[in-house]
């Protein structure tokens, strides 16, 4: 019963069900309208009165009879078609965009179902167009490098790429201001603080931004623009680079330069200012002259193996190191470079020591000339910041934890390196002592540069140890069969 009195509920809230109403009602008044006008008239004009009331009877349940017919045609016709529409609407409503409505009507409704399938399939369309959008953006997005974040007018985080997700995530540790208001940490909760100043003027300039920040020891590019909807800006998207390495790399190149034009320009000021006193006749006795001569040369040759150093440290660098590959014994090369020192240590009166272990000491794959010239750096290196009646130590045996590879030391008992400036001492033109200068030490600044490339190039390493007032010591593991390339 309850089925029942719902679905005529239902049956009057629609259109049919209302116009069924309305068509009863029209009935309705009609009949009676004419009723109370005619019976009147039926008793006096006619003598069978009851015939004639039974016709009219006969005629309103026809009426009635008939508006039923019509209404349950339109039901078929018309609510049938526009619930169909209705489900359908409704299921693409709720993500079902393969909906479509089958109607075979050939009037308005037909037209109507006709054009909502078109509407259907357009949609259809849209959306996997719009899908496929959205998977190559967040396969580009996935793939790279640089970080991507979109932010809200409010500084909310709404979307990152995987480079985002991580930066986002180291950043967290950090705490940028320990006297932050809460306010101002909730002002600024998601975004982060580096960011935040370059976001404050994209949103209040409206136009793009690009920065360095500065971030503990990296150094970030970030460029910023505002995203618009209907003319007004709804957020930021912000693009970051990490280009540390870059900006490492250029001030490295500023400093080689600014090194290079000084070492450079103090032998050439010394050469310039000794010709033009030899050319002005200030050097009046040939023992005079001789002596300005020999500063000249002096400071030519010195020139020169600063370029020479500069041309082999260039090369190693690119990778087109020359090494001539043998078999060597590297315990008779140290003690031959040991007897090159032998004579400069006596006129220094330095103690200088050779330990060579007992046996043969071979590298199966080595360059000679070129692990002679890093063991002639690293005692030369030596001697020159080592006082007068100090020891110097060299000593050559296999690698205690390894026996396939050697070990080349290098010890001296000298000024020592502050614990500060011992990661850079194999920079080009690293000084320890930033009061002594190369004319004083002979050095061109780049021994310890040369050194470390050549030893790399045999796929070795070279380690240093040292204590300022006490010494510095060299150690240099080379592999026994060395490095192909």
């Amino acid at each position: 019963m309850i089925g029942w009195r719902e679905r005529v509920g239902k049956l009057w809230q629609t259109l049919v069900g209302k116009l069924w109403l309305t068509i009863i009602a029209l009935v309705a008044c009609v009949l009676l309208t004419l009723g109370f006008f005619l019976l009147p008239y039926v008793d006096i004009a006619f003598a069978n009165s009851a015939a004639v009331k039974r016709m009219l009877i006969y005629v309103g349940v026809i009426g009635f009879s008939m508006t039923t017919v019509f209404a349950l045609f339109l039901l078929k016709k018309i609510t049938q078609p526009m619930r169909q529409l209705i489900d359908a609407a409704d299921s693409i409503r709720q993500g079902d965009y393969g909906t479509r409505v089958h109607l075979d009507a050939h009037d308005e409704i037909g037209e109507l179902a006709s054009t909502f399938n078109l509407m259907a399939a357009r949609l259809e369309e849209n959306i996997r167009d719009l899908n496929i959008e959205k998977e190559q953006l967040a396969g580009v997005l996935r793939s790279m490098s640089d970080v991507v974040m979109t932010f809200d007018r409010e500084g909310t985080v709404q979307l990152t790429n995987p480079a985002g997700d991580r930066l986002l995530e180291d950043w967290k540790a950090i705490s940028w201001r320990d006297d932050q208001t809460e306010s101002s940490a909730a002002a600024r909760s998601t975004i982060p603080e580096p960011l935040y100043p370059l976001f404050e003027q994209v949103r209040t300039t409206l136009e793009d931004r690009s920065a360095n920040v500065l971030v503990r020891q990296s150094v970030w590019a970030v460029n910023m623009a505002p995203l618009f909807l209907d003319n007004e800006v709804r957020g930021v998207v912000a693009v970051l680079r990490d280009v540390t390495q870059a900006v490492n790399m250029e001030k490295m190149r500023k400093d080689f330069v600014a090194n290079v034009s000084h070492e450079i320009r103090t032998p050439l000021s010394m050469m310039q200012g000794y010709s033009e006193a030899l050319l002005d006749g200030f050097a009046d006795s040939p023992e005079e002259q001789s002596e300005l001569l020999h500063v000249i040369h002096d400071e030519s040759l010195r020139m020169g193996r600063l370029v020479k150093d500069l041309l082999d440290l260039a090369r190693m660098e690119a990778g087109h190191t020359d090494m001539t590959r043998t078999r060597v014994e590297i315990g008779e090369l140290v003690e031959r470079v040991y007897r090159k020192f032998a004579v400069r240590a006596k006129e220094g009166d330095l103690d200088f020591r050779l330990e060579r272990a007992e046996g043969e000491l071979v590298l199966e794959q080595a360059d000679e000339d070129r692990l002679e010239q890093v063991v002639t750096n690293l005692l030369d290196n030596a001697f020159r910041h080592t006082p007068s009646g100090r020891g110097v130590l060299i000593a050559v045996k296999p690698t205690v934890a390894d026996r396939e590879a050697m070990t080349i030391y290098v010890a001296d008992e000298g000024h020592g390196i502050p614990a500060e400036d011992v990661p850079y001492i194999f920079d080009r033109f690293y000084k320890a002592d930033k009061a002594r200068t190369r004319a004083s030490s002979g050095g061109t600044g780049l021994g310890l540069a040369i050194v470390k490339n050549i030893v790399d190039a045999h796929g070795g390493s070279i380690q240093v140890e040292s204590v300022l007032g006490e010494g510095t010591k060299f150690r240099v593991i080379l592999p026994k069969n060395g490095k192909s390339g």
